[in-house]
This record gives C-alpha cells, structure tokens and sequence, in this order.
C-alpha cells in the first residue's frame, strides 16, 4: 500500500512540474508572437523570404503608392469631376433614395396605397425632392473629404517616387513625367498602356505581388499610367531596415519553434496520464473542477481569452515585453486547468452527456416522457396537439419536413388501429390462434398486446378444457377398468364361496377375496387421496425440518423393501444440516410416493440416487432410477392421473402416486418435476428454505 502511495505522490508531483513547464512553454510562444506581431509590427514568414525584393514589406511600400493613385485616377479624378457629381455612383443613388422612399411610404400623407408604384413614386420625387439633393450633397462631400486625404497622403510622400495621369489630372512628387526617367532609378513599376514593366524582374516572384496586379486590373489602359521608383538611398534603407527586422525575428522564430516543441510535448504527457494515478491505471478519477459543466468550462475559456485580449490592448508597446508574462501565466494556468478538465471527461466518455445543454434536454425529454407514458390517452393527446405547433414554429425553415413526419407518424397510427380492428374481428369469428402484430411501442402497441395476451389465455383455457375432458374419458376408463377388475373377482368368489363345500377351497377363496377387497381399498384410497390433494382443502402446518434427518428416518423404515429388490440406496448431502419450511405429515407422504414409485418400477439389483442441493432461496431433493420397464411415454404423461410406465398396466399401481406427490408438494408452496432420459427417471422436488435458518 505504502508503494502505491509513493507512485501516486511522485506522478502528481511529476504532473505539477509538467505542468508548470506547459504553462511556461505556452507563455514563452505567446511572447515570442507578441514580440515579432506587435512590437516589432512584423510577421514570420519574414523568415522565409530571401530578400528584400522577394519580401512582403516591399510590395506593401508599393501597394500603398499604387492604390491611392489607382483610386484617384479611376473613381475620383479631379475635385471638378466630384462637385458635379461624377464620382457619386447610380448605386450610391438608389440606396438614398430607397432608404427616403421607405420614409415617405411610412411618415408621408401623400402616399396612397391604391395607387401604383410609379404613381407613388413620382409623388415622393416631388414631395422628398429636397432631401433627395441633400442626401447627394452628403455623398458628393464624403468623396471630397476621402480625394482631399487621399491627396495629402500622397504629397507627404517623398520616395518612392510616383507619377499618375489619366491624360487630363496629374498627381506625382516629382517633375518627372517621362517614363524613361522612371526607369534609370535602381527598382521600378511602370504600367502603361498593356504594358508592364518591372525592374528587378525577380518582384514578380513574389508570392504577394497578386495585390498590386489587383490594382493595375482597375486603369483604363487606354488612357492611364502609373510609375513607382525606388531611389537609391531609399531602396538601401529599406533594405537594412528589412534585413535587421529579419534577424530580429529569426530569432522570435527560433525561440516560438522551441517553446512550441516543449508545449507540445507536455501537453501531450498531461493529456496521457491526466485522470489517472497510475500508468497501469484505466479508471479515470475526477476532480472537483469536473464537476462544472462542459459547456460552461467553454464559456469561461473564451471569456479568459478575451480578458487576455482586453488585457493586452491596454498595454502601451513599450511595456509589452516586461508585461507579457505577468497577464498570460495566470490566465494561461487558469485556461489549461479547464482544458484538462475537458480531456478527463473524454477519456471518461462524459463530453457530451457532461454538459449543461444537454442536462437541460434531458430533463426535458424525461419529464415529457413521463408524463406522456403515465398518462391517459387524452393527456397524449394533449401533448401532441401542444408540442405539435411548437415543433412547427422551432422548425419553421423546414416546414415541410415536419410536415411530412407528422404525416408518416399519423399512417403509422392508422395502420396500426386498422391492424388491431382487422385482428380484432378475425378473433371474434373463432382464430384465436392470430396474432396481432403493429411493432414499436405506444398505446396501440399495449392494445395489440393485451389482446394477444387474452387470446393466448383463451387459447390455454380452450387446450386446458380439451385436456380436462381428455383426462375425465381417460379417468373413467381407468377407474373402470382398475376398479372392475378387483370387483369382478370378488363377485366371482362370492358365488364360488356360495357353493363350495370343500373347507380347503373355502379358505383359498376367502384368501383371494381378502386380497382383492384390500387392492380395491387403495384404489379407492388412493382416488381419494388424489381429490382431496388436487382440490387443495387439506390443512398445512408449516414448520422447519430437517430434511436429511427425514430422509435418513425414512430410508431405515423401508429398509425391509430395499433389501427385498436388492437396490443400492446412494444418499449425497451437504455436511451441515439443511431445513426447509413445509409440513412434516405431508412432505413424508410426497417422498414415501416417490419412494414406493421407485420400489414399484425400479429394476431389480440397480442403484437409486437421492441427491440434496442447497439454491439461492430454496432446497432441490432429487431422486435417479432406472426403470424396469421401457418408458414409451412422456414425462407430462406420466405426470397425468393412472397412468404408468407400463401401458399394458401389469404393475399393481394405481398411477396416481405422482400425480398426489405433485399436488402436496404444490400446496407447500414447492415444485414437483419429474424427467424421463432413456431408461433413466429422475424426480425433482424445490422446497422454499427455512425462513430463519442460518444454513
């Protein structure tokens, strides 16, 4: 025990170092992603850029000079262009006017919805004709306002230099407008006409170079060109500025990569042995914090984040770097505790049965279960006809759907009230052997069944009355005949009793007559022994016996028969004593039946097994015999009242020891079976234990 302890201290103590380490290692590619996005307003696929040519920065230094050109030659022009209007798009147009005409159709007396849409139309273009011309007034000084910036923008711009003409405006920062005099500086784009000219020739490699061919799609080539130069001193400026910042950020790069690795690493142990003691162990154990719900957990990730973001917005750049750590490791550690949490309930297989969402369903769909299945037929019927609507307008956008499985969900029903009326009326007019079968559950499925189960209980009740009237033909001929065959005899020696003269005779026949009267006592006995015992009248006085004393007791009182057939008695037990709770009187006459069964039909010299199990709740007695004679029939006939093992009916037995045996032990609250395998019968008896027995 003490060794299990020390594993699971030492794997908690190393789960807490590693996770330490985690949060470290996540905190560690945070900074390094802070530190090259926002301090250093860069980015790392710097890293893989070869040179300045090849290089993001330059065509953002590009971009930025082409499309405000682009914008000024293409949609603004001149400030003359825009007063009068010719900036203001038809679009632009429409929407005022759509957003003053929905006002008009609202606030405006004048609107009559009788007319037509033109004739209302023409009537707000009266009535809303000044705001119509200042809502163009509004979009003509919004473009004044962005051509003035756009304008100012460019004249801050020393290098690169530019020149723009559509042929009527000019904008540039220089005197230059010869397109050769562009091309002599160290790098430049020149667009003129359908062609395009770009010196070096490896910036059109540049995987970014798509966002200046964007703009240049924009000019009319017929009439407008652009020129961007790169100076020599501005180009080699901006290309130390771009190496320096690319060594700066190699080295972010770097440390990302390695911290990254180590993240990876530790989260990855954490996410194996999290919810575990051990590494052998495959029990998941839970922690308190498992307890909130997962959907939960997901809201307050995402409000960490977002208290991490607001939190970092906040700080001046200057400061990012010392501040970093101190807002990301609590928030970080507080973040992965949750995750975690996440990790052990889908190890546990609770991710989703674990949530608040679907708690809420359940308890829901349980409570409406259960009302439904508790319920009347008019509580059902309640339900459908409120949940029906609200399931419509939940699912409104598939409408038809809903539709057509209510459509199915009603034919179901149908089909199956015409399946049990069809059933129904076949049992009236005499199939009681059909069955009516709608599958699936509900209130027509428990209407099949319970007719099924009334039909299966008339089927029994019909073979119990055939099989009834069978045994009352088959008693009656057996009473007859067992019961005339001793009559016959005495009437018989009655006569020859009458006129014999000889004592000797006499005395023979006065011999028979005894036997016979003696054999017609025990069936007449024994026939109302039967009745008695069937009927269930005879008294029962519980007690608790001892039933291998029983057993033992009687065994020695038959001795004299054993001896006589020459059996071999094998008696097995439990050691302890064994009690059963029955009548003492009435359980000796079931066994001494049994018994004088097997004293009647057992063959001569063989063996006889008794066997005593001790069950769950109750106590089996079983006896094993082999048969003298070949046992052609059933164990369920043998069972049946005068019948016997031999058909030709040479024995002496009345054929109702069983039937009696069955009847006692029934009304003990037992069980009385009997099995037939071969020439091998078997008989079997379940009595309840003794209550208060301790065995």
């Amino acid at each position: 025990m003490d060794i299990k302890l020390k594993k699971y201290s030492h794997l908690l103590t190393t789960k807490i170092v590693v996770f330490i380490v985690m949060i470290l290692c996540f905190t560690g590619i945070i900074k390094a992603f802070v530190d090259v996005e926002i301090v250093n307003d860069g980015d790392f696929g710097i890293v893989f850029e070869e040179d300045y040519f090849h290089s993001s920065e330059y065509v953002r230094e590009s971009d930025a000079i082409i499309g405000q050109l682009t914008r000024l030659l293409t949609e603004y022009k001149s400030e003359e262009h825009i007063v009068n209007g010719g900036s203001i798009s038809e679009d632009e147009v429409r929407s005022e006017e759509e957003t003053l005409y929905s006002d008009f159709q609202v606030n405006s007396k004048n609107f009559n919805p009788n007319l037509s849409e033109k004739e209302n139309y023409d009537k707000f273009k009266t009535e809303y004709a000044d705001k119509i011309s200042l809502a163009r007034d509004r979009l003509i000084k919004n473009d004044l306002r962005e051509f003035h910036s756009i304008v100012q923008n460019l004249e801050e711009i020393e290098d690169p230099l530019y020149y723009g003409s559509d042929g009527v405006n000019v904008y540039t920062n220089r005197t230059q407008i010869e397109k050769e005099q562009y091309k002599t500086y160290p790098s430049y784009l020149v667009f003129d006409g359908y062609k395009r000219e770009i010196y070096p020739k490896e910036i059109e490699e540049n995987e970014h170079f798509y966002q200046i061919n964007e703009r240049i799609e924009e000019l009319d080539p017929e009439s407008q060109v652009v020129y961007v130069a790169f100076t020599k001193e501005f180009l080699t400026s901006k290309m130390n500025e771009w190496k320096n910042q690319k060594e700066v950020i190699k080295t972010s790069f770097y440390q990302f990569l390695a911290f990254l690795s180590g993240f990876i690493l530790t989260f990855l142990y954490l996410v194996l042995v999290i919810g575990r003691k051990s590494f052998t162990d495959k029990e998941v154990k839970l922690n308190p914090i498992d307890k909130l719900y997962i959907d939960v957990k997901l809201v307050l990730l995402m409000c960490l984040m977002a208290l991490w973001a607001g939190l970092v917005d906040s700080v001046n750049i200057e400061n990012m770097d010392a501040l970093v750590f101190p807002i990301t490791i609590p928030i970080a550690a507080a973040g992965f505790a949750l995750v975690l949490s996440v990790v052990r309930h889908i190890k546990n297989k609770t991710f989703f049965t674990h949530t608040l969402i679907y708690r809420l369903i359940h308890l829901i769909v349980t409570f409406v279960r259960n009302v439904y299945d508790s319920g009347s037929v008019g509580v059902k019927t309640v339900l459908l006809v409120i949940g029906y609507p609200l399931l419509v307008a939940a699912t409104f956008f598939i409408f038809p759907v809903t539709l057509g499985i209510a459509a199915w969900f009603a034919y179901k029903r149908v089909k199956s009230f015409t399946a049990i009326q069809e059933g129904v009326a076949r049992i009236k007019d005499g199939d009681i052997q059909h069955s009516i079968d709608v599958g699936g559950k509900g209130e027509f499925a428990k209407l099949a069944s319970n007719i099924n189960s009334i039909t299966d209980g008339l089927k029994k009740a019909v073979n119990s009355e055939l099989k009834s009237e069978r045994l009352k033909t088959e008693l009656i001929t057996n009473v007859s005949h067992d019961i005339r065959t001793p009559l016959t005899s005495i009437i018989t020696y009655v006569d020859l009793l009458k006129k014999e003269k000889d004592p000797s005779k006499v005395e023979q026949y006065i011999e028979v007559l005894d036997q016979k009267s003696k054999r017609l006592k025990v069936l007449t006995d024994d026939l109302f022994d039967a009745a008695k015992a069937s009927s269930g009248n005879i008294p029962v006085q519980f007690e608790r016996i001892d039933i291998i004393s029983l057993i033992t007791q009687g065994l020695g009182e038959v001795n004299d028969k054993i001896e006589h057939l020459d059996l071999a008695f094998k008696f097995s037990h439990p050691k302890d004593k064994v009690y059963v709770q029955a009548d003492g009187k009435l359980l000796w006459r079931s066994i001494e039946n049994v018994l004088s069964n097997i004293f009647k039909y057992t063959l001569k010299g063989s063996r006889v097994y008794i066997d005593i199990e001790v069950l769950e709740n109750e106590i089996l007695l079983t006896f094993k015999n082999i048969s003298a004679y070949e046992l052609n029939i059933s164990a369920d006939e043998l069972m049946e009242r005068f019948k016997r093992g031999d058909e030709s009916r040479s024995s002496n037995g009345s054929g109702l020891g069983l039937s009696i045996a069955k009847s006692l032990i029934e009304i003990q609250k037992g069980e009385f079976s009997i099995q037939v395998d071969g020439d091998l019968f078997k008989s079997m008896i379940y009595l309840p234990k003794y209550k208060n027995s301790l065995e």
